[in-house]
């Protein structure tokens, strides 16, 4: 017997190893095995394919490895899941072992990764359950009092006081070693002498590390307005149709009170639910009202749950008690379900769902239509500002399309004024990052005991250092980027390599000792408001802040609960989140979205900006929303502060489909890297002539990125534009002997050769 393999390594193919016969009885597709590789080392590997052949390229005095040892009784990943795994590999070009290890927790790869946890628990010796045996033991203990406290404590709190006879008349319930200390204030020492003298014995129990969400109440389903009813009532008709529906409704319109409701739906007809969010900031607020209607029903997966957790949840998914709602982030495609019937991926425009490095990068909304198609479960893609690719798709009638237009409470939209940079620096009327109808307005919220977010999308404290003297600026030694400044750790960090540097005290250019931040991050407009309000209680939230899983909930609970009054924010604040009293948005420099070199910049900054203004005025009062710009004419920016999306939408279709970009073409980026420049640039001229070779035109490039050296490695880049229509599949097999053919040359044996299909 033999078994194809799928190794954790970022190696293409399945490998094949030979099955004792001691363990044939044992082996099933999804089950683990160990397996060695190489000399001495040992690996988990995964189950794909049990059979009786040979590999036919080994000579037959050759022997096949063997499995040391299956690791489960039963499949950790499911056929469906398995299916899933190999259809990422092939359209994404990703090696399949970097799927598994993209999709299990690491406890699950490891050979003595996961370890259950346990806590040690104290029970009554077998002489002593008694009710004569129990009262000698007491007398013993007459003149030890700290050891008869302990005794007489425990006998209370495990009902063994209840004892006549041999039997206690109340059953008798578990006390842990840390409950029974604390009850009783006792040492180690204490309890050892009891151990000791064989009273009490102490023993390990597993115990899970899910804590439980309560009982459900899905009694506290609020009901549906009149506009929300109609889009439920529209969903469930478009789902009869079509198995993917895009629901495109405001900023603040209700959709999440719509997704209880046909999460309720789904359970009450035995399905299981996967309820995606882009970000894990948000399954901060998302989980509690959640968890107050379906309890513990509920469960959450994502990265910054610990590798224990995670191989927890993954285990209880596939136990005959699974979670009926599973809220996560885009790893929690890989979860196993055994009757999906509903996915919802909320915010779906959003470029998070996309994995960028390290590989595979898929993009979770695309796994999830793939997931959903193989369990036949409905997927419902939702946001205020859908993707071109989704909103196309559902203009061609291959999605189904439903619009919910009001607010929730007929609360209107937020005001959107459009501040005029360029002329207030002309004037000389706004030296620093916020212009006066802003300060004006957050000193108004203030006054008025309102609350104000700010958004500027770069964190740090200055995005450069530069000396005023001869220009001189610090740049990372290992990528081709200026470094960037964070004032509180007094650090120049590399945003790319994460290396850090000290701030010099002067040039080692000209020895000038005054070396100026110039521009502007999170961390600098946090100073310049606490100055400029003092009164006012600031934070932050960035990557900088929020590191830590309790970060996002101590931040977001503090601006929930009035505990701070202005949250100074990159991207994540303009994520979902719900905040009652907000009346003032500030978006401080629009233009660094607006400018940025790539084809996506105006979608992802008019959905930006429409979001981050959607968290204005959400409750009460209309909210103002003041955005700051150098470019004020520009169409997008017009159509921001009318929330016209259609007219966005058309303008930018029309942009697309003239210079050949998505959604009318598939594009694929293939990545090159090389320690040396030179022989980079001539792999990516030699590759891009073989491509061409076969592909013609479509191929563009290479050329050099903008960050062209990233953690010492020198980049180059070829651009694929793929027609509506062509075979994907003899695309890929095309790049795939290309790629094998470059590697086979002796001078590129360290070139390092990756794929990004369908990039953000």
């Amino acid at each position: 017997m033999y078994v194809d393999v799928i190794l954790p390594l970022p190696l293409d193919g399945l490998f094949t190893y030979s099955v004792p016969d001691g363990l044939r009885e044992k082996v099933q597709r999804g089950v683990r095995v160990l397996v060695p590789l190489g000399g001495k080392k040992t690996y988990t590997a995964m189950v794909c394919n049990i059979h009786d052949e040979r590999p036919s390229h080994l000579r037959q005095d050759v022997e096949v490895k063997a499995v040391h040892e299956v690791l489960d009784q039963q499949p950790i990943l499911l056929e469906d899941q398995l299916r899933l795994w190999q259809w990422i590999s092939d359209y994404y070009m990703a090696p399949i072992g970097d799927i598994f290890k993209a999709a299990l927790p690491s406890g699950l790869k490891a050979e003595d990764g996961y370890r259950p946890k346990t806590e040690t628990y104290v029970r009554l010796s077998e002489p002593y359950r008694n009710e004569q045996a129990l009262h000698n033991a007491l007398n013993i203990l007459a003149r030890a009092t700290g050891q008869k406290r302990v005794l007489e404590t425990y006998l209370t709190l495990s009902h063994w006081d209840s004892t006549e006879g041999a039997t206690p008349q109340e059953p008798i319930v578990e006390v842990t070693r840390e409950e029974l200390m604390n009850e009783t204030h006792a040492t180690s020492a204490v309890m050892k002498a009891l151990t000791d003298r064989h009273m009490l014995e102490t023993y390990e129990k597993e115990v899970g590390r899910l804590g439980s969400g309560g009982e459900p109440h899905p009694e506290r389903i609020k009901p549906l307005s009149q506009a929300q009813q109609e889009a439920y009532n529209q969903v469930l008709f478009q789902h009869l149709k079509r198995n993917v529906v895009l629901l495109h409704g405001v900023t603040s319109s209700g959709k999440t009170e719509l997704y209880i409701h046909l999460i309720q739906k789904a359970l009450d007809e035995g399905r299981q639910v996967l309820y995606l969010l882009p970000e894990i900031a948000l399954t901060v607020q998302m989980m509690d009202r959640l968890r107050q209607v379906f309890g513990n029903r509920l469960g959450i997966y994502h990265s910054r749950y610990s590798d224990a957790e995670r191989v927890e949840i993954w285990q209880k998914q596939l136990s005959k008690n699974p979670y009926d709602v599973i809220l996560g982030a885009r790893s929690a495609v890989f979860l196993p379900f055994q009757r999906l019937g509903l996915v919802i991926i909320d915010e779906e425009h959003e470029t998070s769902f996309k994995q960028q490095d390290p590989a595979p990068r898929y993009h979770a909304r695309s796994v999830a239509i793939m997931m959903a198609q193989a369990a036949k479960a409905k997927v419902l893609l939702g946001t205020a500002t859908p993707s071109m690719e989704s909103y196309y798709n559902a203009q061609q009638g291959k999605y189904g399309l439903v619009t919910l237009t009001t607010r929730y409470q007929d609360i209107q939209l937020p005001e959107i004024q459009i501040v005029d940079v360029k002329d207030l620096r002309r004037r000389k009327m706004m030296p620093g990052p916020f212009s006066p109808q802003l300060l004006a307005a957050i000193r108004k919220a203030l006054d008025e005991q309102k609350q104000v977010i700010l958004f500027q999308n770069r964190r740090g404290f200055a995005p450069m250092v530069e000396c005023k003297v001869c220009g001189w600026v610090p740049r990372c030694k290992n990528c081709d980027v200026a470094l960037t400044l964070h004032k509180n750790s007094n650090l120049l960090t590399c945003h790319y390599c994460g290396y850090t540097y000290p701030v010099p005290t002067s040039c080692p250019s000209c020895f000038e000792t005054k070396l100026l931040g110039r521009g502007y991050g999170t961390e600098k407009i946090e100073d310049q408001i606490r100055e400029l309000f003092p009164e006012a209680r600031v934070a932050r939230m960035d990557l900088d802040t929020t590191r830590t899983r309790n970060a996002y909930e101590r931040l977001i609970g503090d601006f929930a609960n009035g505990k701070t009054n202005v949250l100074i924010g990159t991207q994540m604040i303009s994520k979902g989140l719900d905040f009652d009293r907000v009346a003032v948005v500030g978006i401080l420099d629009a233009d660094t979205m607006l400018n940025y070199p790539d084809f996506r910049a105006y979608e992802h900054a008019f959905m930006m900006m429409a979001q981050v203004a959607g968290r204005a005025g959400r409750k009460g009062a209309r909210g103002l929303v003041l955005l700051q710009t150098r470019n004020k004419d520009l169409p997008v920016v017009r159509q921001v502060v009318n929330n016209d999306y259609t007219g966005f939408y058309q303008d930018l279709l029309e942009e697309r489909r003239q210079f050949h970009y998505p959604p009318f073409y598939h594009l694929v980026y293939v990545n090159l890297r090389h320690a040396k420049e030179p022989l980079v640039e001539s792999a990516a001229i030699y590759m891009g002539g073989l491509l061409r070779q076969q592909l013609g035109d479509r191929i563009l490039g290479p050329d050099k990125p903008g960050v062209a050296r990233v953690k010492s490695l020198h980049l180059r880049k070829l651009v694929i534009k793929l027609e509506q229509g062509i075979d994907l599949r003899r695309v890929r097999q095309c790049l795939r002997d290309v790629q094998q053919k470059i590697m086979q040359e002796k001078q590129y044996a360290a070139l390092q050769i990756f794929y990004d299909v369908d990039p953000m």
